[in-house]
């Protein structure tokens, strides 16, 4: 689900070790700030670069650790509409239960296991994965802000048919300066008939 076990030994993350055995019983909490360096080391291809403030709660009740994240902060991703960098605003907040035990393991979404051996866990990759959770399906550039030039030629080019260019957009039904406005091309395929039935309707029209 996670992949931690792969991504918590790099030692380019070490400062996001949470060495929870020795931690005494009650609430400790903990700082970072994921920039654009955090990015580039996570290797990420979504987000390139930001600065996300992250406040992790560590709670050790005794027999488990709850671990409460808070994330907030500005992150750039490309913009569905006209492919350029844009900032998104994100909020998140997310919850681990960790348990020690003989090796890595998962126990539901939100319940691993570590090695009591080890006794510490890395959150790198947990909080890129919070940060990837909070970025919307649909992302896009204010109105007015899209790269011109792509919006230009997406207006030229996204057309059904040999209709007029004055009608283009009525019939696409499509502001390219409007964030909201999106394309289905679901309900354009259902614009288009098929040709057999064309011919079925002209013989019961015969009859």
């Amino acid at each position: 689900m996670r992949g931690f076990t792969k991504r918590c030994i790099l030692g380019k993350f070490d400062s996001y070790n949470i060495p929870l055995k020795t931690l005494a019983i009650g609430d400790h909490s903990f700082d970072y700030i994921l920039d654009t360096e955090y990015f580039k080391k996570i290797d990420s291809l979504e987000v390139q670069k930001g600065k996300v403030l992250a406040k992790v709660l560590v709670k050790n009740n005794g027999s488990d650790y709850d671990l409460s994240f808070n994330l907030e902060g500005i992150i750039q991703v490309p913009c569905d509409r006209c492919l350029d960098d844009m900032d998104l605003a994100i909020t998140h907040q997310d919850r681990l239960i960790v348990k020690l035990g003989s090796d890595y393991a998962e126990e539901g979404d939100n319940i691993i296991i570590i090695p009591e051996v080890e006794g510490e866990i890395n959150i790198a990759w947990f909080l890129y994965e919070f940060i990837a959770l909070s970025i919307p399906i649909k992302h896009i550039h204010p109105p007015g802000k899209c790269n011109p030039m792509m919006s230009s030629k997406l207006k030229k080019h996204l057309t059904i048919g040999p209709v007029d260019q004055d009608e283009e957009n009525e019939d696409l039904d499509i502001d390219f300066e409007d964030s909201e406005s999106v394309i289905d091309f679901e309900d354009l395929d259902s614009k288009q008939t098929d040709p057999r039935w064309d011919e079925l309707k002209k013989i019961i029209d015969n009859n």
